[in-house]
């Protein structure tokens, strides 16, 4: 009987009662069009009317995980793997969710390999291999992954995206973090802010301090009142280190997100140095009559205490620049679907880092031509020809338009390469005059282009959006494990479940074998086999199998099905991968 009422999204009708395959079809489509929890709903009917179907929990999972419910989405992928131990997208989903799990990346690390071993001629597995090694900030194995994977689909987006990524040499979100620690990331989340205010409030401390106690003793001339508030500065350390290091946690960690942050590991070393320079900087100005030759040294540990801030961000900012091959990312990434956004994103990211790149040649080149050589300031006009071979190869690729503040620093950047380059080489030809003003536009038009990148940085701050540095890539991360099961209909089940003979084919090492087996259909669609003890090792190294068995009754057909076997105590557990029917040939085909 039809169903009269209000369907999930909220329209009225008569719908009749549905298989529970319709049903995992319906939450499929829901959670393509946006609506997690209308799909979990309806996964949560398929699996009702069918409890063994393994496709209901894993969309179950999925819609869990799309709802941000990684605790509940783990439950409903085990049973999806326990269901059918041999499916490929089974493991596949258990991994994406294991990953999410503090202490179990390894679980999800093995999940996605045997998902590899049982459909080795499917990209996901690579991907999700690929993923995990990327998210590790193992980015040599995630380019292997991710080749891997291209050389199976080398069209799939997901796989462009995350292989520019591994090229680039990508921060993660949590760069400190290791995910296959047993430890909550919020946990090293507190302990590396706490690590952070500490460091960053002690140097802007000191820097001031400095420059109060500098400027109370050459101005004022009032050098032991402030260096006894140099001193009260030190004391008022105390209580503030203290404070923060109640918020480090994870102490035992500390060592380890130092060795996988190098830059944390820069900030607080530096807080430390400044801490014991400010106070040999306070001895040294308590000396009555300093030697000349500490002059320098008194002198340059203010600098540090006052510049160090500033000069380590920009060594930070010139070293992120030059991670990686943001070339090959761009090309990579480039033949993405146009309508990919994360791809145009990266790109734009991409194409900033290549500008900076460039920016710093030039500038460098350029002081070496005034300081050494004019003539060397030839070469410049190359410099710029990456930068924009790259640029036009993304914005032909992209087809759309391409940030034009980007495109008003690489167009300033370019007349700046030539002009330097007129410059010297006018210079060396003697027209000082014409040399000068080459100089003078190359090196306006060089800062200009600075200008250009920093209101940007300011405009992308003031939006709230995504800017022209390395924390704007994104990571592309599909849904993966939603696909359907192999399905096996009324005549196939009876084929295997009256057939008098089943043959099961497998390899092991010396090629191609076959065995008798007895066979029948569970009600979640697997194959149960008893087969000699001879198969059982080989499968065990190669769980590729094919079962075939012919129609018992009127021997018109044969059935051939292809899996992957599992043991499971006395048995074989077949989980099909592809349902082959054919008929023989016979007096039945004559018309």
């Amino acid at each position: 009987m039809g169903r009269v009422g209000t369907d999930e999204s909220g329209t009225k009708g008569n719908h009749p009662d549905r298989s529970s395959r319709e049903w995992c079809e319906e939450a499929l489509a829901r959670l393509s069009a946006g609506r997690p929890e209308s799909a979990l709903d309806a996964a949560r009917r398929a699996a009702g009317l069918d409890p063994g179907s393994e496709w209901a929990h894993r969309l179950i999972s999925l819609a869990h995980e799309r709802l941000g419910r990684e605790a509940e989405a783990v439950p409903a992928a085990e049973r999806a793997v326990e269901l059918a131990r041999g499916s490929w997208q089974a493991r596949l989903r258990l991994a994406a969710v294991l990953r999410r799990v503090p202490g179990r990346w390894a679980q999800a690390v093995e999940q996605a390999e045997l998902a590899r071993k049982f459909a080795p001629e499917e990209p996901a597995p690579e991907v999700m291999l690929g993923d995990l090694a990327l998210l590790r900030g193992e980015h040599a194995r995630a380019e292997r992954s991710y080749q891997a994977a291209l050389a199976i689909d080398p069209t799939d987006p997901q796989t462009r995206v995350n292989l520019g990524l591994a090229l680039l040499r990508w921060d993660r979100p949590r760069p400190h973090h290791d995910p296959a620690w047993p430890l909550d990331p919020r946990e090293t989340g507190r302990a590396r802010r706490a690590l952070e205010v500490w460091s960053r409030q002690v140097r802007l401390l000191l820097a001031v301090a400095t420059l109060g106690i500098a400027a109370c003793a050459l101005l004022l001339d009032r050098g032991a009142e402030a260096r006894l508030g140099g001193c009260a500065v030190l004391l008022l350390l105390v209580p503030l280190t203290v404070r923060q290091a109640r918020r480090v946690g994870a102490w035992p960690y500390v060592g380890a997100m130092f060795g996988r942050d190098p830059w944390l590991g820069v900030s607080v070393v530096s807080a430390v140095l400044s801490v014991a320079g400010f106070g040999t900087w306070l001895l040294l100005g308590a000396v009555r009559v300093l030697p000349s030759l500490l002059d320098p040294v008194w002198a340059g540990l203010a600098g540090i205490l006052v510049l160090g801030w500033p000069a380590l961000a920009a060594v930070r900012v010139l070293a992120e620049s030059w991670r990686g091959h943001p070339l090959r990312a761009l090309a990579a990434t480039e033949p993405a679907r146009p309508d990919e956004r994360t791809a145009r994103r990266n790109a734009g990211v991409m194409l900033w880092i290549v500008l900076g790149r460039t920016w710093s040649v030039l500038v460098t080149l350029v002081a070496v031509a005034l300081v050494v050589e004019p003539g060397a300031a030839v070469a410049a006009v190359a410099v710029p020809y990456p930068m924009v071979r790259g640029y036009l190869r993304a914005r032909r690729g992209a087809r759309h338009q391409v940030d034009p503040w980007l495109a008003t620093a690489i167009w300033l950047v370019v007349p700046a390469a030539v002009a330097c380059a007129a410059g010297g080489l006018v210079g060396a030809a003697g027209g000082a005059a014409v040399a000068a003003w080459a100089w003078r536009i190359g090196l306006g038009a060089l800062a200009a282009a600075a200008v250009v990148l920093a209101l940007r940085g300011l405009q992308a701050w003031w939006r709230g959006g995504p800017g022209p540095w390395r924390s704007s890539l994104l990571m592309c991360d599909l849904p993966v494990g939603a696909g359907p099961s192999v399905a096996l209909n009324s005549e196939v089940r009876q084929t295997f479940s009256y057939a008098r003979s089943i043959v099961l084919s497998y390899g092991d090492s010396l090629g191609p074998r076959v065995a008798g087996a007895v066979a029948s259909v569970t009600s979640s669609g697997e194959l149960r086999l008893i087969a000699e003890t001879a198969a059982w090792d080989a499968i065990e190294e190669d769980p590729r199998v094919a079962v075939f068995a012919t129609d018992p009754l009127q021997r018109r057909f044969w059935v051939e099905v292809r899996g992957i076997a599992r043991a499971d105590s006395d048995v074989l557990r077949v989980t099909p991968k592809q349902v082959l029917v054919g008929e023989f040939p016979g007096r039945h085909q004559r018309r």
